[in-house]
């Protein structure tokens, strides 16, 4: 990693991943992510300004509310997010951050999935596999509703599969 990629340094702070995750159904403002994210509104807004100068969020609409001025900000979808070999280091750091902090919330009696593997298979079946694993990704991002939404739950995912180097 480059030190003037400002998308992988925004991205390797847990709490700017999860405000893209957090915004990715919809705009959100500072105000409503620092609510969200139970952090101070100036932090979100700094987060905020972090995301926006990387290109990760764009400006989704401005509102007026209790006499001043709301911007509220999306995810800009199609954000580098994964497949970058120069920020993997850390973005995993960032997902494991997160990984943590979703876990310690886990419903322990509700169903879920959990896995871990350093497997060796055909390159095909990577391939497959590796397809699969996005379209599913990309299905749930699709489905994904504003936190709280009535008839909602929430739901942690994380992943991050990778074909590795082989060692001697």
């Amino acid at each position: 990693m480059t030190d003037t990629d400002p998308a992988l340094r925004a991205l390797a702070h847990p709490v700017r991943l999860r405000m893209l995750t957090l915004m990715w159904p919809g705009p959100m403002s500072a105000a409503e992510l620092a609510r969200e994210l139970d952090i101070s509104h100036a932090l979100a807004s700094q987060h905020l300004r972090r995301l926006d100068a990387a290109g990760l969020v764009e400006l989704a609409e401005e509102r007026t509310r209790r006499g001043g001025r709301e911007r509220r900000y999306r995810t800009v979808h199609g954000s580098p997010l994964s497949d970058r070999s120069d920020g993997t280091p850390l973005l995993a750091a960032a997902l494991a951050h997160t990984l943590q902090e979703r876990a310690a919330r886990r419903d322990p009696d509700s169903g879920g999935v959990t896995a871990d593997g350093e497997l060796w298979v055909d390159p095909e079946v990577w391939e497959d596999a590796r397809q699969r694993l996005a379209d599913l990704a990309a299905e749930l991002h699709a489905a994904a509703r504003p936190p709280h939404s009535p008839g909602t739950v929430p739901v942690g995912i994380s992943l991050m599969a990778f074909r590795m180097r082989e060692t001697e």
